[in-house]
C-alpha cells in the first residue's frame, strides 16, 4: 500500500437552473487566476481534481471544442508536479444541446470524453461524471436543476444515462490510454430514522450505493432495486449495463457533516422548513449529527462500508466543513487521521482530498440562485487575491507528515464530537441502520472486532445495534463480504479483520420455502455455518450460532431443555439439528436455540402484524394449537453477547420464559397496546396450509440458568418502545417496495 496522499480540488460545479448556467470556477475567480495553481501546489498536494468540463469546452456544438483554458491549466498542473484527475461533468446536465434524460446523452458524452483523452493522453486518472446519483436526484427527482423534473422513472433514467455515459467514456479514454483509472465519486451518507419511517430509510440506504453498484454490474435480478427499476421499463438497460461492467478503480467517497441524515415521524419537534415526506407520510429530514443518539458513523463508517462492499481502493474525494476556521481544520485533520487509522486496519485508503480550496458559493440554496452566500476554503477569495487561511497551513502540515505541531486554537474535538452538536431534542436511533464501525473512535490503537454475519437480517442488525450501545468494536458482514460457501473467503475475512470471535446470525429463515428447496436451506444453515465454525476452531476463536425450537417434534408436552433429544419435523429443523451436531463437536463453540422473534426494530414480525391489523379494526387469525416461547430480540442479543464474552460453550436455550400459543401471544400483545383482544380469532394451524410441519408444543426452558426476563415484562418494554408508532397509518400505507420519493429541502446533503 503506497503512502497516504493529500489531494485537492476547487469547487467546480457547472449546473443549470432554467436557462442559466451557474459556474463555480467563475464565481470563485479561479477562471481568471492561473496563479492559483502555484498556491495549490505549495500545499503539498499530490493530485488535483480539475475541471475539463463539457459545458465549458463545447458549450455550443458537440464538434466545436475550445481547449485553450484547459490546455494552459493542465500543462501548468503537470509542470508543478501534481497529477490532474480530470472531471468532464460536475453536477451538470451537459451543454444546451443535451440533458440528463436525452436518449443521445451517453453517446454524445462518450464522444466528448474521447476528444478530451486524445487532447490529454498523458492524464491517467479520470472522473467522467461527478456524483451521478446526487445529480440525478437534484435534477430529475427533486426538480432543483435542469431539466427540473420530479418523476421517479425519469430520475432512474437520468441515473442510467450517466452510468452508461461513464462506461462508454472510460471505453473511449482507455482506447487512448489503456491504463486510465476511473475514480468514481459519490456523496455517501447513511440515513437513520425512527421506526415509522424505517421503510424510507431502508430505501435510501439501498439507493445510495447505486452509482457504484451499477458500474460494477451488480444490479441484476438479485439486487434489492432491480424489480423497482424493471417496473419502470428499465430492465433491458440494466441487463445491458450489467453485461458490460465498468467498476471504479477507486471508490471516491464524498462525505460531509450533512451527509448522514435522520428521518423523524414526530414532525412537531421540528420547524416547518425541515418537514418533508413521501407519498404516504410526512417526516422531518435533518442532519443526523444534530439529533441522533448515538452519533452517526460519519466518515469512518462510510469508508469502512465502501471498502467492505467493494474491496477496492477508496479515497476521500471531498472533505469540507463550512464553519469557523478552527472547526474546518479539525474536520480535515479528523479525515486524515481517520484514513490513517483505517489503513492500519488494512483498508486501502489512497488519499484524502481537501475540497473547496477556494470556498463555495450559494450551496445553501443548492445552487438554485445567486444569493451571495460564501463559505471560506483553504483560501479566502473575497478580497480578490486569495488569502491563505489556517486551513491552508494545516494542509501543508499534513502533507509534510505532521512534523510541526498543530495550531493551538485548533486542538480538541470538533463540534460534532461535543454536546453542542445537538440542535433538536435527542432521538435514540431505533431503526436497523448500524454502521460497520463505531462513531466514537479516538487515536488509540484499534481493538480487535467481534465479527457478526447476517447484515441484512433482524438478528445481525440487532447484534450490531447492541454492540454500538455497549461500546463493543464489531464488523457486521453481508453474504457478499463473507460468503459462507467459500472456505478461502472465510479464512481471508477472519485473518483480515483480526476478529477475536464470531457470531453467525446469517442463514436461511423461510421455514416453508425450505420444504421446496431443502438443499439451499442446508447449504446456508448447516454447511455454511459449519464451515465458518471450523475456520474459527482452526484459529482458536470463539464461535456462536443460532438454532431453533424447530429441532424438536413437540411430543414432550412440556418445555424443552438443552439435554432433550432432537427430532425435527421439517427441512428447516433438520438443517439446524445438523448444524448443532457438527458445530458443538468443535472447541469454543456455542449454539443458542431460540424462537418466535418480536422486536421494536422490525416492522414485519408477528407482533407488529397483530397491532397493524387491529389498529384498523381487522380481525387477526392466529394458531391456537401451536405453543411457543416468544423471544424479545433486544433481550436475546444482550444475553448472547454476555455469553460470548464469558466464553460460554455448548447448547443454550434463550427465550423469554413462557409457553403460549400464537393466539395467546397475539392477545397479550393486543391487550398491552390497548387494542381489543377479542379481535384475535383462534384457528387451528392446518387452516394456514403451511408446507412445513410444526411441533405442536415447542416451548423452551433451560437447565443452565435463565438469563432472559419473563415474557410479560418483555412485552411491556416492547410496547413502550413502539408507543409513538401510528400502526393504522402504516397499515394503510403498506405497498410493495419502498416509497417513491421524499422531499428534499435546502438543508439536504450537498457536495
Amino acid at each position: 500500500m503506497r503512502q497516504l496522499e493529500l489531494w485537492g480540488g476547487h469547487e467546480q460545479t457547472v449546473n443549470r437552473v432554467g436557462g442559466v448556467f451557474h459556474d463555480q470556477t467563475v464565481r470563485s475567480g479561479h477562471h481568471q487566476r492561473l496563479g492559483d495553481l502555484e498556491r495549490f501546489a505549495a500545499l503539498g498536494l499530490k493530485a488535483l481534481r480539475y475541471p475539463v468540463l463539457w459545458e465549458r469546452v463545447a458549450p455550443r456544438r458537440p464538434d466545436e471544442h475550445d481547449w485553450r483554458w484547459t490546455d494552459e491549466r493542465l500543462a501548468r498542473i503537470r509542470a508543478l508536479g501534481m497529477r490532474p484527475i480530470a472531471g468532464l461533468l460536475h453536477h451538470g446536465s451537459g451543454p444546451r444541446y443535451t440533458s440528463l434524460v436525452d436518449e443521445g446523452f451517453p453517446a454524445a458524452f462518450a464522444a466528448y470524453a474521447r476528444a478530451a483523452a486524445e487532447r490529454y493522453p498523458w492524464i491517467g486518472d479520470w472522473t467522467p461524471i461527478n456524483e451521478p446519483l446526487t445529480t440525478a436526484r437534484f435534477s430529475a427527482l427533486y426538480g432543483h436543476w435542469y431539466p427540473h423534473l420530479s418523476d421517479e422513472p425519469l430520475f432512474w433514467a437520468a441515473l442510467l444515462n450517466q452510468i452508461e455515459a461513464t462506461a462508454l467514456a472510460m471505453r473511449e479514454i482507455r482506447a487512448v490510454r489503456p491504463d486510465a483509472r476511473l475514480i468514481q465519486t459519490e456523496d455517501l451518507g447513511r440515513t437513520y430514522s425512527t421506526r415509522p419511517v424505517a421503510i424510507q430509510a431502508d430505501h435510501d440506504n439501498t439507493r445510495r450505493w447505486m452509482t457504484w453498484d451499477l458500474l460494477a454490474g451488480r444490479v441484476t435480478h438479485g439486487h434489492p432495486l432491480w424489480s423497482r427499476l424493471a417496473s419502470f421499463g428499465l430492465g433491458e438497460r440494466l441487463r445491458r449495463i450489467a453485461d458490460a461492467p465498468c467498476p471504479a478503480d477507486v471508490i471516491g467517497v464524498n462525505h460531509y457533516l450533512t451527509s448522514d441524515r435522520f428521518l423523524d415521524h414526530a414532525t412537531e419537534a421540528y420547524p416547518p422548513e425541515r418537514i418533508g415526506g413521501n407519498d404516504f407520510m410526512a417526516f422531518a429530514d435533518v442532519e443526523a449529527v444534530r439529533v441522533a443518539l448515538p452519533a452517526p458513523g460519519g466518515l469512518e463508517g462510510a469508508l469502512d462500508e465502501a471498502w467492505s462492499r467493494y474491496g477496492r481502493p477508496v479515497a476521500v474525494t471531498e472533505s469540507h466543513n463550512g464553519c469557523t476556521r478552527e472547526e474546518q481544520v479539525r474536520w480535515i485533520r479528523e479525515a486524515w487521521r481517520t484514513a490513517q487509522r483505517l489503513r492500519e486496519r488494512g483498508v486501502e485508503v489512497e488519499a484524502v482530498t481537501a475540497w473547496a480550496l477556494l470556498g463555495t458559493y450559494d450551496w445553501n440554496s443548492l445552487l438554485t440562485r445567486h444569493n451571495g452566500h460564501y463559505e471560506v476554503g483553504a483560501f479566502d477569495v473575497r478580497s480578490g487575491a486569495p488569502r491563505p487561511t489556517a486551513l491552508a497551513g494545516e494542509l501543508k502540515r499534513l502533507a509534510e507528515g505532521e512534523a510541526a505541531p498543530p495550531h493551538p486554537a485548533t486542538q480538541g474535538p470538533g463540534w460534532w464530537r461535543r454536546d453542542i452538536r445537538l440542535e433538536f431534542r435527542p432521538v435514540f436511533r431505533t431503526v436497523e441502520t448500524p454502521e460497520p464501525k463505531r462513531a466514537w473512535h479516538t487515536d488509540e490503537a484499534p481493538s480487535r472486532p467481534l465479527l457478526i454475519t447476517g447484515a441484512t437480517g433482524t438478528l445481525g442488525k440487532a447484534l450490531a445495534r447492541a454492540c454500538e450501545w455497549r461500546g463493543i468494536d464489531y464488523r457486521l458482514t453481508s453474504r457478499a463480504e463473507l460468503p459462507l460457501d467459500d472456505e478461502a473467503a472465510i479464512a481471508r475475512a477472519l485473518d483480515r479483520t483480526g476478529a477475536w470471535g464470531v457470531i453467525n446470525a446469517a442463514g436461511f429463515v423461510r421455514v416453508d420455502a425450505a420444504e421446496a428447496d431443502p438443499a439451499a436451506c442446508h447449504a446456508a444453515n448447516a454447511e455454511g455455518a459449519i464451515r465458518l465454525a471450523r475456520a474459527c476452531a482452526e484459529r482458536d476463536l470463539p464461535f456462536a450460532g443460532f438454532s431453533s425450537d424447530l429441532v424438536f417434534d413437540g411430543r414432550k408436552g412440556e418445555p424443552y431443555l438443552e439435554s432433550d433429544p432432537v427430532a425435527p419435523l421439517n427441512a428447516y429443523g433438520e438443517s439446524k439439528a445438523r448444524a448443532e451436531r457438527e458445530i458443538l463437536a468443535l472447541e469454543r463453540a456455542l449454539m443458542i436455540r431460540t424462537a418466535a422473534f418480536f422486536s421494536p426494530y422490525d416492522p414485519y414480525n408477528f407482533a407488529a402484524q397483530v397491532i397493524r391489523a387491529l389498529a384498523v379494526d381487522l380481525p387477526f387469525d392466529a394458531a391456537s394449537d401451536l405453543v411457543v416461547s416468544p423471544t424479545y430480540v433486544p433481550d436475546l442479543v444482550d444475553a448472547t453477547l454476555d455469553l460470548v464474552i464469558d466464553g460460554e460453550t455448548g447448547i443454550r436455550h434463550l427465550a423469554n420464559p413462557a409457553a403460549v400459543s400464537w393466539a395467546e401471544f397475539a392477545r397479550r400483545i393486543a391487550a398491552a397496546v390497548g387494542l381489543d383482544p377479542e379481535m384475535i380469532r383462534e384457528v387451528p394451524s392446518r387452516t394456514f396450509r403451511w408446507p412445513a410441519r410444526r411441533p405442536s408444543f415447542a416451548a423452551l426452558d433451560t437447565e443452565r440458568g435463565q438469563t432472559l426476563p419473563p415474557l410479560d415484562q418483555a412485552i411491556a418494554r416492547y410496547v413502550a418502545m413502539i408507543a409513538e408508532t401510528d400502526f393504522a397509518a402504516e397499515a394503510e400505507a403498506q405497498v410493495e417496495g419502498a416509497p417513491q420519493t421524499r422531499a428534499v429541502r435546502d438543508d439536504a446533503p450537498v457536495s
